[in-house]
């Protein structure tokens, strides 16, 4: 049986890699804790293996997962978006990670900037509209920063801002937040830029809506998504 391409030059099989990078992903496991799991399971390899992996083949399936997640959003009516941002410290300095969820929870864009101004806030818009269009409605908090770069893009009238209505996208930061803890921090921009973006992306792919969706819907849906994930860059 040929490798896919993008495993071509591996010697390991494609299914312990895209374990491996689910677990690191998906759950706050340090990349040890990943190397004790997969030993386990009778799996020999080091952290920094999993590092590599991780780096090498976490923005591909985050990037496929994401081509088929837009397509399936841009059949259906964008109603509403919530916008959102939150500090986050990259070797000691703060910067800013600027998050936008859809009415159902869909992370739709994550964006790190080293400063919460207008120029930041238009940056993070410009590039959530030119990949996922225009919402009907934006529902932000009251930064400033917000209604300014939404008069600049002509969406003035689309903003909502009130007490409670932004909840969703703020719930949206906490399994970031879990992840950042299990790092214990950034050390380079860039490389929170990638992590934002990838968690995000493997984040909507597993994320089943548990609390509002009875054990045997959830239970297929669950298998649905990993059978989906096991499929990533096989052809």
């Amino acid at each position: 049986m040929t490798k896919p391409a993008s495993f071509k030059y591996f010697k390991t099989s494609p299914e312990i890699i895209r374990l491996a990078v689910m677990l690191y992903i998906r759950f706050p496991l340090s990349l040890r804790n990943v190397e004790d799991l997969l030993h386990e399971r009778g799996i020999d390899v080091s952290h920094e293996t999993v590092r590599y992996w991780w780096n090498r083949f976490g923005p591909v399936f985050a990037a496929e997962i994401r081509r088929k997640r837009v397509q399936q959003l841009r059949a259906f009516s964008k109603w509403k978006w919530h916008v959102d941002e939150v500090f986050v410290k990259v070797n000691g300095k703060r910067h800013y990670l600027w998050r936008a969820v859809d009415h159902e929870g869909e992370v739709l864009e994550a964006v790190i900037t080293k400063h919460r101004s207008k120029a930041a806030a238009l940056k993070f818009l410009k590039k959530l509209m030119k990949r996922h269009g225009k919402a009907k409605t934006v529902v932000k908090d009251r930064f400033a920063s917000y209604r300014v770069a939404l008069r600049v893009l002509g969406a003035t009238e689309k903003q909502q801002t009130g007490r409670w209505l932004n909840n969703r996208v703020e719930n949206s930061h906490l399994p970031f937040r879990r992840r950042e803890r299990a790092m214990q921090r950034f050390r380079r921009m860039r490389s929170l830029q990638k992590f934002a973006a990838v968690h995000s992306s493997v984040y909507n792919h597993f994320n089943q809506e548990r609390s509002i969706a009875s054990r045997d819907t959830f239970k297929l849906t669950r298998t649905a998504a990993l059978a989906e994930w096991r499929q990533l860059c096989s052809g």
